[in-house]
C-alpha cells in the first residue's frame, strides 16, 4: 500500500521533468529559427539571391538546406552546425590512428571531457577557415556593399560566433532537453522547409503542372520512406551470448542465454552526407568557373551528374566505404 501511495508523486515528478525538458526543445529550436532569419552586416540580399538562383543542384543548395535556409538569407548562422560535426568527425578520426588521443578516449569521463573540447577549438578553427572563405567569395561576387577590411572582421567575427553559439546550444540541448541536440538542430532546420514545400506541391497541383492522382501518390511515398527510415534506425541485430553452468561454492549455476543489441545502422545519415558532397564539389566548382570550365571538367560532369549511372554508382560505394569506416 505504501508502494502504491508513492506512484503517483514519481509520475507527476517525472512528468513534469519530461515537459521541462521539451520546453527546453522548443525554445531551443525557437531562438535557433530566430537567429536564423538576422542577417550578417553589408550583405546585398538581392544579389544574394540571384547567386543562389543561379546555383540550384550544387553543394550550396545542400548546405542550405541542412541550415534551414540561413546560408540563403545569409545569416549569423549561415555556417549551421557543419563546422561542429567536421570536428567532431576528424576527432574520431584523430582517435583512432593517434595513440594519445586513443588514450585519452580510455580515461573514461575525464578523456571524453578533454576530447570534447578539442573538438571546440576544432570548431572554431574551421568556422573561422569557412567564414573567411564565405566572406572572401561574397565581396568577390559583388554580393557585399563593400569589400573592404571592417567587412571582412565584422563577417567573420559574426559567422564564427553564430556557429559556436549553435554548437553550445546543440550541447544544452543533448544536456537539458531529450535526444541528441545536433540532430534536433539539423532535423529543425531541414523541417523549417517542409511547409514552403508542401505549399508549392499544392500550388503546382491547383494550377494543373502537377496531377492530384501524382500529388497523392508522392505524399504516400514521402510517409512509407519516412516509416522505412524510422525502422531502419530503430532495427537492432541481437547477438546471442551464452553463459556456461559454473559452480559457486556448492551451488551449481545453470547455463543462461542473453544478447547483446547492435544497431543495424551505427552511422546513421553521415555517410551519405559525406558522399553526397564529394559528388557535388564538381558541380559546385564548374558553377563557380562559369564559361572557364575546361574539356576535362565538362567532361567530369557529363558523366558524373546527378542521376547519373556513374554517379549513383559511385554514390552507392562512398556511403559503403564512409558507412564501414
Amino acid at each position: 500500500m505504501a508502494k502504491q501511495g508513492m506512484n503517483p508523486g514519481a509520475n507527476q515528478g517525472g512528468l513534469s521533468e519530461l515537459w521541462a525538458r521539451l520546453r527546453f526543445v522548443l525554445i531551443a529550436i525557437l531562438v535557433y529559427r530566430i537567429g536564423a532569419h538576422i542577417p550578417v552586416p553589408g550583405i546585398n540580399p538581392d544579389r544574394l539571391a540571384a547567386m543562389f538562383e543561379q546555383n540550384q543542384g550544387t553543394i550550396l543548395a545542400m548546405f542550405n538546406m541542412f541550415s534551414g535556409g540561413a546560408l540563403e538569407r545569409m545569416s549569423i548562422l549561415a555556417l549551421g552546425i557543419m563546422p561542429y560535426i567536421s570536428a567532431s568527425i576528424i576527432m574520431q578520426l584523430m582517435t583512432a590512428v593517434n595513440p594519445q588521443l586513443e588514450q585519452l578516449k580510455k580515461e573514461g569521463e575525464a578523456g571524453r571531457r578533454k576530447i570534447s573540447q578539442y573538438t571546440r577549438y576544432g570548431t572554431v578553427i574551421l568556422a573561422t577557415v569557412q567564414s573567411f572563405a564565405m566572406a572572401v567569395g561574397l565581396a568577390g561576387q559583388g554580393i557585399a556593399f563593400s569589400a573592404d577590411l571592417s567587412f571582412y572582421f565584422v563577417a567573420v567575427v559574426t559567422l564564427v560566433s553564430g556557429a559556436v553559439f549553435l554548437m553550445w546550444l546543440g550541447e544544452q540541448v543533448t544536456e537539458k532537453g531529450i535526444g541528441n541536440g545536433i540532430s534536433i538542430i539539423i532535423f529543425a532546420g531541414i523541417v523549417a522547409g517542409l511547409p514552403g514545400a508542401i505549399g508549392q506541391s499544392f500550388e503546382a497541383a491547383r494550377q494543373g503542372d502537377l496531377n492530384i492522382i501524382a500529388l497523392l501518390a508522392i505524399a504516400v511515398l514521402a510517409v512509407a520512406t519516412v516509416a522505412f527510415v524510422v525502422f531502419m534506425e530503430r532495427a537492432l541485430r541481437k547477438i546471442i551470448i551464452q553463459y556456461p553452468r559454473r559452480q559457486v561454492g556448492m551451488k551449481v549455476m545453470e547455463g543462461q542465454n542473453s544478447h547483446l543489441p547492435v544497431k543495424v545502422n551505427p552511422a546513421g545519415v553521415i555517410p551519405a552526407i559525406f558522399a553526397s558532397s564529394l559528388l557535388l564539389l564538381p558541380t559546385t566548382v564548374s558553377t563557380f568557373s562559369g564559361s572557364q570550365t575546361g574539356p576535362v571538367m565538362s567532361t567530369i560532369l557529363a558523366y558524373f551528374g546527378p542521376g547519373q549511372p556513374l554517379y549513383l554508382a559511385f554514390f552507392t560505394a562512398m556511403i559503403v566505404c564512409f558507412a564501414y569506416f
